[in-house]
Order: structure tokens, then sequence, then C-alpha cells
């Protein structure tokens, strides 16, 4: 459980939208190529994909090698092979279909309009291809004949097959209940296996339904017999009452909403699916990109009561060992982590104090592997106040012939704030140092206040004190036995 919530752990927006963007592509790859040759080929390199990976990951050196050939090379056959069918759905599809529409399944074709049509036409064995496009279309693979979009009705489609008419040789296309095409001419099936007894039309139907899900009905015009054709299989009706039940089983039947709920819950399956390979895929990717680095983070401690104070640290930073993806690490600066440590709980002296995950604070992707020091030892004192005398403090000495007769410090004392520990070894406050070779006359100098500890601090007013001095000539020896 810890490796899992390690492994989704520090997510950004932007890995989400990631995740979502090329999902969505991935969806709309799906319906724009479902029941075709290339969206079969391209599963079967999905599944050699997911292999590999596993390979990887038990450590098959070989057998990850082979598959990634394989895949290399399946990419390039699924160009070069299904070209024509790629670019008749690139070349027919409109930008909005790319972008959010999806075709619906043949779910109000009015059968029974289609069933006496077709009756009639085998009574008077007239030879037909009808095409009703069931979750694929047909457009990326047939695109010639004649446009005509007409209401669909028995008299309309005896009269596209009759024998003269225009359009009579070609297959017509019903599509939600109105004939769409006529004329169309369908790519043969190259299976020579096929029986002799069936003729061009049959070939022409086993063709389109090698490349998408589309359901075909077949009139002969020499026996006069229908056939169905569907899933690269010819099924033929030997009794013309049950056409109707057969169309019917084929297209979903006669309740459009049960036949929308249907395709709604393959779309959706459909949707997880890419959705879990894209998640899948970028946590590949981004675990199979990750680094180590090592950063130096100043600790801050947050201090809850104002009267206390730190009067000691045995350390001021921690070396933090994190993980990510390589361009999250590169990108990563000090000022984008911290490490805050709570002292709710401390009291006066020293206190132990121990750095977990909790006070370390990174962004999102980056995660944390080791803390080195762990723990530190934190020193507290609370505040207090001490009036202490303050020395001036000289160095070095006077130049020959003078003599300092008299020294005064203002103010005499100063208050001074800090720790109550640090105050008690506290008596004197000395000034900083005044160079006894610099003073040749009397007069007055300014200089600051020395703190010893640096916790302490002195009063605002007396941050600095006069030192008021009095130098005068030093009589020699001679001059005093006189």
């Amino acid at each position: 459980m810890e490796q899992l919530i390690l492994l989704f752990s520090g997510w950004r927006w932007q890995d989400v939208l990631d995740i979502v963007f090329n999902a969505y592509i991935l969806f709309r790859l799906y319906v724009l190529f479902r029941g075709t040759n290339v969206l079969r080929v391209l599963m079967a390199v999905v599944a050699m994909w997911v292999i590999g990976r596993s390979a990887n990951a038990m450590g098959l050196i070989i057998t990850n090698w082979v598959l990634q050939g394989v895949i290399t090379v399946a990419t390039f056959i699924i160009i070069i092979v299904f070209r024509n069918e790629i670019s008749g759905v690139v070349r027919t599809r409109s930008l909005k279909f790319f972008l959010w529409e999806v075709p619906r399944a043949q779910i109000n074709t009015p059968v029974r309009i289609i069933t006496d049509a077709v009756v009639e036409l085998a009574r008077s064995k007239i030879g037909a291809l009808i095409v009703m496009p069931l979750k694929t279309g047909v457009d990326s693979i047939i695109s010639s004949g004649v446009d005509i979009n007409a209401s669909l009705s028995r008299e309309m489609l005896v009269n596209i097959f009759w024998p003269g008419a225009p359009l009579h040789d070609g297959a017509a296309v019903i599509q939600r209940g109105r004939i769409t095409r006529a004329g169309t001419i369908l790519p043969l099936s190259q299976n020579r296996n096929l029986a002799s007894k069936y003729g061009t039309r049959h070939r022409a139907a086993l063709g389109l339904t090698e490349q998408c899900d589309a359901l075909v009905i077949v009139v002969s015009e020499e026996r006069g017999k229908v056939s169905l054709v569907q899933d690269n299989q010819i099924h033929e009706i030997r009794d013309p009452n049950k056409i109707e039940s057969l169309i019917k089983q084929y297209t979903g039947g006669p309740e459009p909403v049960k036949g929308m709920r249907r395709q709604n819950r393959e779309l959706l399956v459909a949707a997880m699916v890419c959705f879990l390979c894209t998640t899948g895929l970028w946590l590949s990717f981004s675990r199979g990109m990750e680094t180590l680095a090592n950063y130096d983070v100043p600790i801050e401690f947050m201090k809850p009561d104002k009267k206390m104070n730190i009067i000691d640290a045995s350390a001021s930073r921690s070396r933090l060992l994190i993980s990510g993806a390589r361009p999250l690490v590169n990108s990563l600066t000090l000022d984008r982590m911290s490490i805050k440590i709570s002292l709710n709980g401390t009291v006066v002296g020293k206190n132990k104090l121990t750095i977990t995950r909790q006070n370390v604070q990174l962004p999102p992707g980056i995660r944390l592997k080791n803390i080195e020091p762990d723990q530190v030892e934190v020193t507290l004192d609370t505040m207090a106040e001490k009036q202490v005398p303050v020395q001036a403090d000289f160095s070095g000495k006077l130049p020959d012939g003078v003599i300092m007769t008299s020294i005064r410090v203002i103010p005499e004392t100063v208050k001074i704030t800090g720790g109550e520990i640090a105050l008690d070894n506290v008596s004197t406050v000395f000034t900083e140092k005044i160079p006894l070779t610099e003073l040749t006359t009397s007069g007055v100098i300014n200089v600051g206040l020395v703190m010893s500890p640096a916790t302490l601090r002195p009063d605002e007013k007396h941050e600095k004190v006069q030192v008021r001095y009095t130098i005068s000539e030093r009589k020699n020896h001679e001059d005093t036995q006189n």
C-alpha cells in the first residue's frame, strides 16, 4: 500500500491535464478506426508493447529487445499496408468528426421497408447490393458513387436496382433511415477459397466486410437468392420470412433506446481503457526518466512563543535526497523547497527534534528519499532584561609623552535583552575595540557595543555609547624631582 501511495504521490495538475489530453486523442483514434483492420493491428502492437514492458520489469533482456524491434517494424507496416485506409479516413472526415463527433450505429433503420424491397428484388431476380454501416462508417473505404440523400422507400430502393437504371450496377448505402449514396463500387475480396457459385456481387460484399463491420445484403441476379454478409462470412437465407428478423438481429433490433445504450456502454468502456492505458504509459515514462539529486535546504524554526529565543542549534541546514522526473529535478531551485520545524512542546534548555517527511515541503512531482541529518538539537531560553555596566575596551598603547587622566562612558549602564541563561553569565558589556595609538588629545568617541553571546540585544537607544576621555602631557622624572 505504501508503494502504491508513493507511486501516485506528488501529482501536478499539469500531469492530470497531460493524461486526459492524450487519453482523449487515443479515444478519438479508436472512434475513427473502430471496426477496421487498422485498429486490430494497433491493438496487437499495444499488446506487444505491454508484454515488452513487463519483460523489461522482469529482467527478460532478449525478449524486451525482440519485442521493441517487432513494434518498430509493425509501425512501418501499418503506415505502408494500410495507407489507403488511413488516407481515406483523413480525407473523408470533417474537422467536427475528428474533434468530437461519434458515428451512431444503425438503430433507426426501417427494416420492414428494406425487407419488402429485398423480397421483391429476389422474386424478380434483380441483382442488388445494399450496404448498412453499423459501428463504423464506410466513407473511408468507398468514396465513389452518387450522393442522393433520398428518403428510404420500397419503390425507391427497387428503382435504383432496376435493370437499365443509371445506378443499378453499384451498391446503395443506407444510413439513419435514408439512402445516402448509390452506384458505389465496393472493394473486391481476394479470398481464393470463395466458392465458385458466388459472383462479383458476393465478392464485393465480402471485400467490404473484410475492412469494416458493415452489414451487406446481396440479391443474386441469376438465382434470385438473398445473402447477408458480415464479419467476412456469407449467410444464405433460404426462407424470405427470416430476412426481417436477421436484419434486426445484426442492426440491433427495433429498439433505438436499447441500441443507443449498448453503443454508449461500448464507448464508455473504450474511454476508460484509453484513460487507463494513457495513465500507465505516463507512469512508465515518468518513472523511467526518474533521477536523484541532493540539495542542502535551510531549516526554518517556527516559534510559537515570542518570549522564547533560540540560543543555539546543532544544524542550520539538512541535506535532502530527492527523486523525480529529470525535467522537474533539473528545473528545481532552493526557493521551492523548505524544512519547517515547529517548536511546540519545547522547554527551556536543550531540545532534540526529529525532521520527518511532514516537515519537508517539496513541489508536486518531487519525492523525498532521505534526510541527513534527520535530527537537530536546539537550545531555547526565555527572554529577560538586565541592566549592566558598560566598560570601554582599549587596545594598543598611547603615543609617547601623553597619558590618559580620565575616562567616562555615557551612559554608564545599558539595558540588554536576551535569554535568562545567557544573561546570568553577563556582568559587564564591553565596547568595540578603541585603538589607543590614534588618541593624542582629549575628546569624545561614539562606539558600538559587543554582545556576547550574539543572541543578546542592547536597548535600541543605546546601540552606541559615548566615551569621553582626557589626555594630558606626561611629565618626565627630572621635572618631578625639581
